[in-house]
């Protein structure tokens, strides 16, 4: 009887020290997955000569969100300070490949004070993604076919990320949230070459949103050592790698009211010091969009948004040139349920300017290669479920 009381008080002991662990740390798997079915028009066709043009049908990965799985934790460390990571890889669903980095969507750990902020260390997004992004359609609810011609000023955070970063996150005081983040070359004798850093605040206050962000990349490397690694390709020759600096500003705001949302988007993106002696070339892209989403039902809802560029880019001893492009975009959405929805969009694109014989080609974030022409065309409709 007496062996029974001590192993039962045993077991009770143990019981409750485990259910304190399990209270003071946890750790979450969770993920999305995308996939659908898409319509270009107007691709340049990869064995054609010059810009011959065709059209593509295929299974696409990620037309809303890029898939992705990932591990979050969390241990209390007690006083109101806990210890925290993330770690999130993203991949094709369409073939089942990585993106080529085991964990390349985030990679970080750190504190978190729930009265001060959050500090952390790794691979991490830049304030343009955490304040802009959610203010645009690309960033919330239209998608990967919705960013800014070239994704110049990733918007939704998948044309790059700063490498060996530190950032700080502050805490919400009544509405007001602001963040800073510094990527570091880690380049012995390159402190300044290939670093980047960043800034961002945002203000909620019922119905209304704001956000504004900055972001400084000098120069890139290919090799996975500096702060970043990949960049969109129109912005770096080679042998801009050390020298070249892009600089991304922007301001927005959105308003609900009832089921709508309206939003106001501007960003700039500016390049210069270019070390490439046949070029010399520095641009200046300014992004103006409005968008709008309206829940018909709970389940169901529509949106639309549409976005002017225009694109000025000064090459010495040549003809300056000036692009302008209109994008237009449509979508409709259906809730399935809580984790799951089915969806369908179109976007437009039309490109018209030029200079020094340059002939402005649509080319639809996403979509794969340039069209052959000014205009283009992209319709997709998929499935996308969360867990």
């Amino acid at each position: 009887m007496k062996k029974t009381l001590i192993v039962t008080a045993v077991a009770a002991l143990a019981g409750s020290f485990a259910t304190a662990a399990s209270a003071q740390s946890s750790v979450t798997l969770y993920g999305l997955v995308d996939a659908g079915l898409t319509y270009v028009n107007n691709v340049q066709a990869p064995f054609g000569a010059g810009y011959e043009k065709a059209s593509a049908w295929g299974v696409t990965s990620g037309n809303l969100q890029n898939s992705r799985w990932g591990l979050r934790g969390a241990e209390d460390l007690g006083g109101g300070m806990k210890a925290v990571f993330t770690l999130e890889n993203g991949f094709n669903i369409a073939n089942g490949t990585s993106d080529g980095r085991q964990f390349g969507r985030q990679a970080y750990v750190g504190l978190s004070m729930a009265q001060a902020g959050t500090l952390t260390l790794g691979r991490q997004n830049d304030a343009v993604a955490d304040y802009l992004g959610p203010l645009s359609a690309t960033g919330s609810w239209g998608g990967t076919y919705f960013a800014h011609p070239g994704d110049l000023d990733n918007l939704d955070g998948n044309a790059f990320r700063i490498n060996n970063s530190i950032k700080f996150v502050s805490a919400n005081y009544s509405g007001l949230s602001f963040a800073g983040a510094y990527g570091f070359s880690n380049t012995a004798g390159s402190f300044a070459a290939n670093r980047a850093y960043s800034l961002g605040a945002g203000y909620a206050n019922g119905p209304f949103k704001f956000g504004a962000a900055y972001t400084q990349a000098n120069g890139y490397n290919s090799n996975n050592v500096g702060a970043i690694t990949e960049v969109p390709v129109t912005l770096f020759t080679p042998a801009d790698q050390d020298t070249a600096r892009v600089r991304t500003f922007g301001a927005g705001g959105s308003f609900t009211t009832g089921a709508m949302t309206f939003g106001l988007v501007w960003t700039q993106i500016r390049l210069d010091n270019n070390s490439n002696a046949a070029l010399d070339s520095s641009s200046i892209t300014n992004n103006y969009e409005i968008n709008g989403r309206y829940a018909l039902s709970p389940a169901l809802s529509v949106g639309a948004a549409y976005t002017f560029t225009y694109a000025k880019t000064e090459v010495p001893l040549d003809e300056s040139r000036r692009v302008r492009r209109h994008q237009f975009g449509l979508q409709t959405d259906y809730a399935l349920s809580k984790r799951t929805d089915i969806y369908a969009e179109g976007v437009v694109q039309i490109a018209s300017g030029g200079g020094d014989g340059v002939y402005p080609r649509a080319a639809i974030s996403g979509a794969g290669d340039a069209s052959s022409s000014s205009r283009q065309v992209l319709l997709t409709t998929g499935i996308r479920h969360r867990f």
